[in-house]
Parts: structure tokens; C-alpha cells; sequence
């Protein structure tokens, strides 16, 4: 495992939808994406922060992606596709994976905040290929095999105070 130091190189992909879902299931509260990014970089040299969102067309979300801008996130946005029957799809996992591997040839530590079990196989490339994965979320919310395949989990839970709005 890569040991933390000042100047590791540090690329932030936060899973915006599966972060919010958790903090209002968990607590009716929203992130506070300014002390996520700031406890994720720890000091280290930030190479990108990405937050990966969903457009629902709901009255506030302009401004949620304007301040994400404004706290040092580069955002993602994806539209969420309507089907013939109704029913509606949108995630990010496969962009997320893919920046995350193209990332790794860039930085030293990746910091995933999600706690989608579905990265849990990306934790353990980028582990094989020398990157340190940190996960950031909530632990009653995060897959056990995410865990595991990270070099370090944070539980958010432990410090709502620095992650919660």
C-alpha cells in the first residue's frame, strides 16, 4: 500500500447521485462537497476532482452545479433517458470507470466517494496497477466488497459534521 505523503498526486471522483441518495435515506441532509473534497485531498497535490451528476429538471439543481464548480469540481453531467414504458435510467458507472483508468496513469491516489459495490472490481485494478484507492462514504451504506478492495475507506458517518449540509 502507497503510504500517504505531501506530495501525491490526488484525482477526486465523487458519485454525486449515489452520495446524495445515501446522505437523504441516512440523514435528510445533503453533502457538503467542500469538506468532501477537502478531507479527500488531505494536503496532497489535487491533479482533478470530478463529480459526476444526473439533469432531473428540478428548480435547484443549477445552482447545486454552478457551487460544484465554484468549490474546485469539474462536473459531469448526464441527462436521464427517458423509455417508451416510462421508467427512467441514468448513471455514471461506466463513465466513472473509465476516467478513473485513464486517471491512473496520472496520479498516485484515486478517491472514489461512492459506495456503489459496483467499483469494487475497479479498486482492485488500479491497486494492481500501483494506484492507492481511498473510498469516501457512508459505511451502513457502503458494499463490503468495496471496502475491502480499497487501500483505505473513510466512513463518513464517523465525521457527518465535515460531510453533511
Amino acid at each position: 500500500m502507497t503510504e500517504i505523503h505531501e506530495g501525491q498526486r490526488v484525482a477526486v471522483l465523487a458519485d454525486a447521485q449515489n452520495l446524495y441518495h445515501t446522505a437523504q435515506s441516512l440523514y435528510s441532509r445533503n453533502i457538503d462537497y467542500s469538506g468532501l473534497l477537502e478531507k479527500a485531498v488531505m494536503d496532497r497535490e489535487l491533479v482533478r476532482a470530478l463529480a459526476y451528476v444526473i439533469r432531473a429538471d428540478s428548480p435547484e439543481e443549477e445552482s447545486f452545479f454552478e457551487a460544484l464548480s465554484e468549490i474546485g469540481f469539474e462536473r459531469k453531467i448526464k441527462e436521464i433517458k427517458t423509455f417508451g414504458d416510462g421508467s427512467q435510467k441514468a448513471d455514471w458507472d461506466v463513465g466513472i470507470v473509465l476516467d478513473a483508468v485513464t486517471l491512473a496513469e496520472k496520479v498516485d491516489t484515486l478517491v472514489l466517494a461512492s459506495g456503489d459495490g459496483d467499483f469494487a472490481r475497479l479498486c482492485t485494478h488500479l491497486r494492481h496497477e500501483g494506484v492507492r484507492v481511498e473510498v469516501f462514504c457512508f459505511e451502513s451504506s457502503t458494499a463490503e466488497e468495496l471496502i475491502d478492495a480499497a487501500d483505505a475507506f473513510h466512513d463518513m458517518a464517523e465525521r457527518e459534521e465535515e460531510f453533511l449540509l
